[in-house]
């Protein structure tokens, strides 16, 4: 086995890194009078060169390694293995260089592994920025209730309509009250058509068993019956007020009122710029702090937009309203009154004429759809 030789640049690459590293740390463990602490400990006494100082063995040691490396045919292997096998073909073109220098260095920026880490830290950077804006936007604003709950903030107030905000929320709580209502009134009378159902099937059962009451028994089912069926065609009626009046309350007031929202936090957060901006104003006596100040009265005027736009959406949702909540409850409440009068007179024609005028068709089924009757119970 040839013995392991290694080229000039190496030996010299080690020799600096050896020196660098010595002058750096001050310290080197001499053991038998050779230093032990880089790579060429080994290589260089202690003492110096044995010849004086000339250098002569060092000259001689060149030699040695230059011939050594004369031996070696190229990449490193031995003259004797690379004699007959073909130079390798280049892997570098001569010629301009520097364009394909670029060329390589564009190819690596465009890699997809170059590509996809820019978007990862391009994405990084907008979260952070966005958690930054919402922390500032949020402490300004908690700022702000703050000093306005103790009484040391001014607050932006439209006194018209707030009047008609907190009367649109006491109408929408004395209308959840109506629909509760008007909900336990169903499930009773669906109770009582329930009831009158299975009363009949028992009329009529013991009308066959007793022939001595058969005539008795027989036109009390029939009363019930014709009491069950104009029943369920009430039912039908209040089912179509309650889910109208449900619509009315949970939705529509619901909606109105979630956009009355978003315009109490708009205001929250002009009233909060406005205050920071007048902070500003009144301290800016730098260059910094009236670069401040022109940022947070962007801000402002942004927020004040946004305020000034939910206050009208506010204001025409709450005209809306009122229009639609007098002509809803004015169909439902003459619905209500001429069904229950009807029904309650025993006028079977008025009732389903009632249904028809107003529109409640037959796909609004009956609360008692599917509940088993006595017969079938049995």
């Amino acid at each position: 086995m040839p013995p392991l030789r290694l080229p000039v640049r190496s030996l010299l690459f080690a020799v600096v890194i050896s020196g660098v590293a010595r002058e750096s740390s001050g310290e080197g463990e001499r053991v038998g009078g050779w230093v032990t602490d880089s790579a060429m400990a080994q290589a260089t006494p202690a003492g110096g060169f044995s010849d004086g100082g000339t250098g002569a063995h060092c000259g001689q040691d060149f030699e040695d390694v230059m011939t050594s490396n004369a031996e070696l045919g190229p990449h490193g292997l031995p003259a004797a293995e690379y004699h007959g096998m073909e130079p390798p073909a280049p892997s570098i073109r001569t010629g301009n260089m520097q364009g394909t220098q670029g060329e390589e260095t564009q190819a690596s920026l465009n890699s997809p592994a170059v590509a996809g880490d820019a978007g990862f830290m391009g994405l990084a950077f907008s979260t952070l920025e966005m958690v930054r804006n919402w922390s500032l936007n949020t402490y300004k604003c908690t700022r702000q209730m703050v000093t306005e709950q103790l009484g040391r903030g001014s607050r932006t107030l439209d006194p018209e309509l707030s009047a008609r905000v907190v009367a649109l929320t006491e109408t929408r709580r004395r209308y959840r009250a109506l629909l509760r209502v008007a909900r336990s009134m169903l499930a009773h009378f669906q109770l009582v058509v329930t009831a009158q159902r299975n009363l009949a099937d028992c009329f009529s059962e013991l009308g066959h068993k007793s022939p001595d009451l058969q005539e008795e028994f027989s036109y009390n089912a029939e009363t019930q019956r014709l009491l069950c069926k104009n029943g369920e065609t009430l039912l039908r009626a209040l089912t179509f007020f309650v889910n109208s009046i449900n619509t009315l309350t949970n939705k529509t007031m619901a909606d109105t009122l979630m956009t009355v929202r978003h315009y109490e936090a708009a205001r929250l957060q002009f009233d909060a710029y406005r205050a920071d901006v007048e902070l500003l104003r009144n301290s800016a006596t730098d260059p910094a702090s009236a670069q401040r100040l022109d940022v947070a009265q962007k801000h402002f005027l942004s927020h004040k937009d946004k305020f000034e736009r939910l206050r009208e959406d506010v204001a025409i949702k709450l005209k809306f309203l009122d229009e639609n909540k007098v002509k809803v409850m004015q169909k439902q409440l003459l619905l209500f009154h001429n069904a229950t009068s009807a029904y309650f007179a025993g006028n079977q024609q008025q009732l389903e004429l009632t249904l028809k005028q107003f529109n409640v068709n037959s796909s609004i089924a009956a609360p008692t759809a599917g509940i088993a009757t006595w017969v079938e119970g049995q």
